[in-house]
């Protein structure tokens, strides 16, 4: 006799929080072991925040989230400067730190400088990928987008990262076509997506 055994599978779920130090252990751990929040300039990056956060951990947390773009200027992967735009940061969660997603924007205008790339930006650590944690984290930024009142928010992504063309088009994204990265991002070719905020209810 022939036996059925049904497997029931459920997503598991994240929240996101605001950087913190009491967090910033789980988060130095991912950044040791391999991970880095700068897919442009990586392991220059991670060393970096390691430095960082070994000299002042309290000032790299706060320096993190900065919606009232208060810091300093911004260091392009070419070593020049920028104005800083307001923006917040919030980790992806699960118990553990599982990566990142941060939002930014131009007051009274939905616009944003040529050196800014999209609003959103999301990195989830390897070993956390496959999970659906980055469209997760996605749907609710998107809802803190609304909240400032932005009517939509563009997403850019390289080419051959399939991953999160996906996670762009789960919610909503349309791509609007493709462009040359500023030459302090290497003139790189990119998609650009747009995400439309209108309807309250979310994607």
């Amino acid at each position: 006799m022939n036996s059925c055994v049904w497997y029931v599978w459920q997503m598991s779920t994240i929240e996101l929080l605001k950087p913190a130090t009491s967090l910033l252990a789980s988060y130095v751990s991912a950044l040791e072991s391999g991970w880095s929040p700068d897919n442009v300039r990586k392991e220059a990056a991670t060393r970096e925040q390691l430095q960082a956060i070994e000299a002042n951990a309290k000032a790299f947390v706060d320096g993190l989230d900065d919606p009232s773009a208060s810091g300093g200027p911004i260091f392009l992967p070419d070593g020049s400067t920028v104005a800083r735009l307001p923006g917040i940061v919030r980790w992806i969660w699960d118990s553990e730190f599982s990566g990142v997603i941060g939002l930014r924007w131009q007051h009274g205008t939905a616009g944003l400088p040529p050196y800014v790339p999209g609003h959103i930006g999301f990195s989830a650590v390897p070993w956390k990928r496959g999970n659906g944690y980055a469209a997760q984290a996605l749907r609710l930024m998107l809802n803190e987008a609304r909240k400032i009142g932005l009517p939509y928010v563009e997403l850019t992504t390289d080419p051959d990262n399939v991953g999160s063309q996906r996670v762009i088009a789960s919610c909503n994204g349309v791509l609007i076509g493709r462009f040359r990265k500023t030459a302090a991002f290497g003139c790189a070719e990119s998609f650009r997506y747009r995400i439309g905020l209108d309807d309250s209810a979310g994607p």
